[in-house]
C-alpha cells in the first residue's frame, strides 16, 4: 500500500538476464504499477508482458470486485506497456488514457480501432472523485511520448522511467549505484529534457515518487531531485579518478594498474579502475559519468584501437558525455595509433579536455614510461 486509497501491482523479474537486450541485471529488475481507487479507479501502467500473468492476478486482488475506468500509460515501452493488449482483453471497456503520441506509438503495437481512447495534454486534469490527475509531458525522457502524472490529493508523482534503478524490489543492494548506472545507461543522453521536467516538478509539492522501476521513493526526496539535477547537468559527482583500459597483451593493463597505484599513494581520495574487455561496461560508462577525471588506456590495434576501447567510445558519445578532463596512455610497438584515434572520437563531444602529458608505451612498461605515469599522476591529481 503507497496511500490509503493507492496501491502497489507491480512484479519482480528474477529471470530475465539483459534488460533492453544489453544491460546486466545480476539483481533482477522490478516492473511498477499502481491503481488507485476512488470513485472511478485508475490503474498507472502495466507491465512487461514477460510477468503478466503475475500482474493481472495482483491486479485483479487489488480491484477486489471493481471495474477499473481508466488505464493511464505513461511510457509506451514494452516493458511497461507489452501487457496493454492483456489488460484490455481482460477489461475491454477500460479508457486508455495517454497523449497524441502515446497512441501514435502503442498503435505501432496493438490494433487500438475498438479502443476507447481518451488523448490529454500538457495541464490537462482528469478527475476520479477526491483524487485528481495532473499530467506532465516529459518528451525524451526518454521516449517522446513520455508523461508523468501527480495526484494533487495525496501528492504523489507517478515519474514513468524517471527517478528508477536496475534490481527487483527485493534486491539488498544500494538505490544510489544502481540508480546512477540506470539513469546514465537509459536517460544519459537526454539531459536537457530531464532538466525541462526537473524544472515542471519544481512547482509541484510532491511527497511520494512512484517510479516505473524500483523503489516507491518516500523519505528525503530532496536527495534524489539533487541526484537527478546533478546527473542531467552533466557534473561530476565524486573527486577522484577513473581508469579505463584495453589491452592486447597485458602490458596496458600494467600501465592502468601502476598509474591508479600512483594516484593511490599521492592521496587521490578515490581511484577506479575497469578492464572495457572482461567488465561490465555499463558500469564503465557509469563510473566515466561518475568521475570528473578519467584515463583512457589502450593498445594499437589495425591501425587504430582496440576494439573494447572503441566501442567504449562510442557508447560514451551516444550518451552525450561531455565536461570531463581526459587523460590518454597508448601502447603500439610499431605504430602507436591508439591515441590518435582516441582523439578523433572525443573530438566529436562537447567540453572534453585532454591533459597532458599522454603516455605513449612501445612493448613492455619501462623506466621512462613509469616516470611519465608519475608526471602524469601529478597532473590528475592537481
Amino acid at each position: 500500500m503507497i496511500t490509503n486509497d493507492i496501491l502497489y501491482i507491480g512484479v519482480n523479474d528474477r529471470d530475465i538476464d539483459l534488460f533492453e537486450g544489453q544491460y546486466v541485471v545480476p539483481e533482477g529488475i522490478s516492473y511498477n504499477s499502481y491503481v488507485i481507487l476512488d470513485e472511478k479507479t485508475a490503474v498507472m501502467d502495466t507491465v512487461d508482458q514477460r510477468k503478466k500473468e503475475d500482474y493481472l492476478a495482483n491486479l485483479e486482488k487489488a480491484l477486489d470486485g471493481r471495474y477499473p475506468d481508466y488505464l493511464v500509460v505513461s511510457h509506451v515501452e514494452p516493458d511497461h506497456a507489452s501487457s496493454v493488449q492483456a489488460f484490455l482483453d481482460r477489461y475491454p471497456e477500460t479508457s486508455l488514457v495517454g497523449n497524441a503520441k502515446t497512441f501514435q506509438m502503442l498503435s505501432l503495437y496493438f490494433d487500438l480501432e475498438h479502443a476507447n481512447t481518451l488523448t490529454v495534454k500538457e495541464g490537462d486534469v482528469l478527475s476520479l472523485g477526491k483524487h485528481e490527475l495532473h499530467f506532465v509531458m516529459a518528451p525524451m525522457v526518454h521516449w517522446p511520448e513520455v508523461m508523468l502524472t501527480y495526484d494533487s490529493r495525496d501528492r504523489v508523482l507517478f515519474s514513468a522511467d524517471a527517478f528508477g534503478k536496475f534490481g527487483a524490489l527485493d534486491a539488498q543492494e544500494d538505490w544510489l549505484r544502481e540508480a546512477r548506472r540506470y539513469y546514465f545507461n537509459i536517460v544519459g543522453k537526454f539531459g536537457m529534457p530531464v532538466q525541462t521536467v526537473l524544472k515542471k516538478a519544481a512547482g509541484l509539492d510532491i511527497q511520494i515518487i512512484c517510479p516505473l522501476h524500483g523503489p516507491v521513493l518516500k523519505e528525503n526526496l530532496g536527495y534524489y531531485l539533487e541526484k537527478y539535477q546533478l546527473w542531467s547537468s552533466y557534473e561530476p559527482e565524486t573527486e577522484g579518478v577513473f581508469i579505463a583500459f584495453a589491452s592486447l597483451h597485458g602490458n596496458t593493463a600494467q600501465a592502468a594498474r601502476k598509474l591508479a597505484e600512483i594516484l593511490r599513494e599521492k592521496g587521490c581520495p578515490r581511484v577506479e579502475v575497469s578492464d572495457l574487455a572482461r567488465d561490465d561496461m555499463t558500469e564503465a560508462l557509469e563510473n566515466a559519468f561518475r568521475y570528473g577525471r578519467v584515463v583512457l588506456a589502450a593498445s594499437s590495434y589495425n591501425g587504430g584501437v582496440m576494439p573494447f576501447m572503441e566501442d567504449f567510445l562510442h557508447h560514451l558519445k551516444g550518451k552525450s558525455f561531455q565536461k570531463r578532463q581526459v587523460a590518454l596512455i597508448e601502447n603500439g610497438s610499431w605504430a602507436p595509433s591508439a591515441r590518435k584515434t582516441m582523439c578523433d572520437i572525443l573530438s566529436q563531444m562537447n567540453g572534453i579536455t585532454l591533459l597532458e602529458p599522454s603516455v605513449t608505451i612501445r612493448g613492455s612498461v619501462k623506466d621512462e614510461n613509469l616516470a611519465e605515469l608519475e608526471t602524469l599522476a601529478e597532473e590528475l591529481i592537481k
